[in-house]
């Protein structure tokens, strides 16, 4: 259609840009449908937000990411562990024959001792202070024919108290408590990594679905060229059976036509190309029939309607509060921190104080004896197990003592050395964190920059195809009227040709770009898009822009020969 003023013609393209890009997959033509793809034919509509669903729910990256997180959980309860309490017991049977030695051996005969020993009790780290403790429990029961002994049988019982508290190496931060903090900053951090592997994930999908939308609409560009291009033989082809043009000028419109025909295959093969780029970031294969579908991308024509520039110093600022490699070195500092903070303290010397309190009782079946020695059996008298209990745990007979022990090396400590390292490692990371600063400044300004130039572009293409237009309006009227030549009828409708498909890459860009400006405030992007990003952080990039457009020009390479 050609527009009659220029006003007029910049709405007019517009609406012909974005009503080509609007038209379906199952509205295409015969020459279509027999296109290489899907076999059943089935058709999957879907509206961008729909795609990002299903690539947040099926993406076999984000799938492996989302694991990482629940791993860290794991690293942090065992870190925990530390300060476990660990329950001891101990469960003996011990029987002893003995041959005397001396007279005061205890039996003429052999020395016969029974020992039954249960003890039990419970050791902890706690997490304040570097405080340790031990509380025991023992008790044995001994059974002789020792004539020397006053209880026969015997029951000794005991409880003891130990606690250690370091006074300054530990006193403020140890080794498990170092642990711990730096495993709670990693699964902080492994939140910012899915965090990021959810932004990339959502940023391949909507490029690649842009790129599905490009490669549809330049299909329908390329039939349009294709159909014109038959008109034109047709038209000449009456001109030639009418004796108004030599049958040699048919021909090139037979050449034009295949030349034409090449364009709408290739395009065919972008459209399955493109398909297969959203299907493997959407799908997960073992869920639906992936390979058994086409995808027709609807709903998205509004997007397309306004292009706006965007601020670029805006967006820098909030990326330097949000991107996640930021908040990730940040927090990687702060886990050198810690790790600055334990070695300093291990340069102190190590000043522990200790206490121990216990108690004892003894009982059973306490021998009487006369005058004399050993003296001889004149009674015997029971004192039960209560009884034992209570002369322990009332300290009857305690036994208590505490003590400060000191030590410390004489020369170059090892902890000096790991904390000159710590804090050589503490200047890396900063001047690492300054240097991810100035990137992410550079990137944000890069993508704000591509944005802008595409809104521009969007204008430029546009004008580039009403005039092409216009200029094949004019050689039609003058070759109808003997005043051009086929040739230049058909480089006008390469020309033209040529116009539609940069302004659709133009518009599609254009979408693509705010993608990418968007997704760069929020984490670091690679290549066109990040489709698979595993858990140890390696990641599969697959530049769906670079292959789309790669064949895109080299279709449009194809028309203008």
């Amino acid at each position: 259609m050609i527009v009659a003023n220029w006003r007029a013609g910049r709405s007019v393209a517009m609406a012909l840009v974005v009503l080509t890009l609007a038209v379906p997959v199952g509205a295409q033509s015969p020459a279509a449908a027999a296109q290489p793809g899907p076999a059943s034919g089935q058709v999957r509509t879907l509206t961008i937000d729909e795609a990002v669903r299903l690539a947040l729910e099926n993406n076999l990256g984000l799938q492996l990411q989302r694991i990482d997180p629940l791993v860290q959980d794991e690293n942090v309860r065992e870190a925990r562990t530390a300060w476990t309490p660990i329950l001891e017991g101990l469960f003996n049977y011990n029987n002893a024959d003995q041959p005397p030695e001396s007279i005061l051996s205890g039996s003429e005969g052999v020395l016969q001792t029974d020992v039954l020993t249960g003890n039990v009790g419970v050791s902890q780290l706690l997490p304040w202070w570097g405080t340790s403790y031990f509380v025991g429990w023992d008790n044995n029961r001994l059974e002789t024919n020792n004539v020397f002994t006053n209880f026969n049988p015997r029951i000794r019982s005991g409880f003891a108290l130990s606690v250690v508290q370091p006074l300054l190496r530990d006193a403020s931060i140890d080794a498990s408590r170092v642990q711990y903090l730096v495993s709670q900053k990693n699964r902080e951090i492994s939140d910012e990594q899915l965090r990021a592997t959810v932004v990339n994930t959502v940023r391949a999908t909507k490029n690649a679905y842009w790129e599905l939308a490009y490669a549809v609409a330049n299909l329908q560009a390329q039939r349009q060229s294709l159909e014109l291009a038959k008109q034109t033989l047709k038209d000449n082809q009456t001109r030639v059976r009418v004796g108004t043009m030599a049958p040699i000028d048919i021909v090139e419109a037979e050449a034009e036509v295949a030349r034409n025909e090449e364009n709408v295959i290739v395009a065919e093969a972008g459209i399955t190309r493109a398909e297969d780029q959203l299907r493997f970031i959407i799908f997960d294969p073992k869920r639906e029939n992936v390979w058994q579908m086409s995808l027709e991308p609807t709903g998205y024509q509004a997007e397309l309607q306004t292009p706006q520039t965007v601020d670029g110093a805006t967006a820098l600022t909030n990326a330097l509060e949000k991107r996640t490699d930021l908040v990730e070195s940040r927090k990687q500092l702060e886990n050198v921190d810690f790790n600055l903070k334990y070695y300093r303290n291990q340069t102190l010397p190590t000043v522990t104080a200790q206490l121990d309190l216990s108690g004892a009782g003894v009982g059973g079946t306490e021998i009487i004896r006369g005058e004399g020695f050993p003296g001889p059996i004149i009674g015997t008298a029971d004192k039960g197990f209560g009884e034992i209990q209570s002369d322990v745990f009332s300290y009857k007979y305690p036994t208590w003592a505490i003590g400060v022990s000191f030590s410390y090396p004489l020369g170059t400590s090892a902890a000096e050395a790991s904390l000159t390292r710590a804090k050589l490692q503490r200047q890396q990371v900063e001047t690492q964190q300054r240097t991810l600063e100035f990137q992410i400044g550079t990137e944000v300004r890069e993508y704000a920059r591509q944005v802008n130039t595409n809104v521009k572009r969007i204008e430029a293409t546009r004008a580039a195809r009403v005039l092409s237009e216009r200029r094949l309006e004019a050689e039609q009227k003058k070759f109808g009227v003997g005043m051009s030549t086929s040739f230049l009828v058909f480089q006008a409708q390469r020309d033209l040709s040529t116009a539609r498909n940069n302004e659709l890459r133009a518009l599609v860009d254009y979408a693509q770009s705010r993608v990418d400006f968007e997704a760069v405030q929020e984490a670091p992007l690679g290549g066109g898009g990040t489709a698979f990003v595993g858990g140890t952080g390696t990641a599969l990039s697959t530049t769906f822009g670079t292959q789309t457009a790669t064949a895109a020009r080299q279709a449009a390479t194809s028309q203008q020969r």
